[in-house]
């Protein structure tokens, strides 16, 4: 298993050329850095659904993951304008965000849905990259037991169903999100911390928590004990960003005070 799972969601920023354009670029420096070549860092992106066979061309060599951002709770049926985890899985999908805020805030998605797409995902050996956060500022264990709630909430199907698979935890309180700066590094060891805790050794899912909201280059060194990755957004739309991570990844694993070698050099920018 990878030390961290790193990846972004581009969602609907990018037409499709910039989308190739940007997961090309980040593509070259996975192929080339010791951190994800070594398999110490899974980095994964999410582009939009029409987008998907072409990033996956690309990306795949590279050995980055590839996601969908939604999708729907039945595996096929009259749905139109909907896609399901089965199809997403065909053409070669790992992973699916579920329950972002922005589908809950803009398209009515509740406790119920997210519910049933979280089982969905895993039914389908899709790892859910399932999002919760608290919607306010407050302190660590007010956020904890909001999100805990919203967790156990989302897999209460898939536990019922006794569905296991890997889960990608991506707390984002709903305040950082768009917001010049990310939470705190005290709030973020503490919340994530917390819900890592709550997962450990969890009989049927394999389960990491990563953080989002406002995360970009200079958050993991501060964060790194208590996170199993990062979720990025605007912040890592240059490539160069995603560079500037993973070498950060290499000092806090000791890797970037080791000699490089004639495989590869770290990237820096």
């Amino acid at each position: 298993m990878p030390r961290f799972t790193i990846g972004s969601s581009l969602k609907m920023y990018f037409g499709h050329t910039r989308t190739l354009q940007w997961t090309r670029a980040v593509a070259d420096i996975c192929a080339d850095h010791p951190m994800t070549r070594d398999g110490t860092v899974q980095f994964f992106v999410i582009p939009t659904f029409p987008s998907i066979p072409a990033v996956f061309a690309a990306a795949d060599p590279a050995g980055i993951a590839v996601g969908g951002q939604d999708l729907h709770w039945d595996d096929e049926g009259p749905w139109t304008g909907e896609v399901s985890g089965a199809e997403l899985a065909e053409i070669g999908c790992s992973i699916v965000e579920v329950g972002h805020a922005e589908r809950r805030a803009h398209f009515g998605e509740t406790d119920e849905i997210v519910a049933r797409k979280t089982h969905a995902a895993l039914r389908n050996s899709l790892a859910p990259v399932l999002c919760i956060g608290e919607p306010d500022r407050g302190s660590p264990d007010s956020a904890v037991q909001f999100c805990l709630d919203q967790l156990e909430s989302a897999l209460t199907p898939a536990r019922d169903a006794g569905t296991a698979g890997r889960l990608i935890v991506a707390y984002e309180p709903i305040w950082a999100i768009g917001a010049p700066q990310p939470a705190s590094p005290d709030h973020v060891r503490a919340v994530c911390s917390a819900l890592r805790s709550h997962l450990s050794g969890d009989d049927l899912l394999d389960a990491g928590v990563i953080y989002g909201g406002s995360a970009g280059p200079g958050l993991l060194p501060q964060i790194a004990d208590d996170v199993d990755g990062m979720f990025l957004g605007r912040f890592a739309h240059d490539p160069a960003a995603v560079g500037r991570i993973l070498d950060e990844v290499a000092d806090i694993t000791g890797a970037g005070n080791a000699p490089a070698d004639d495989a590869g050099v770290t990237v820096t920018s």
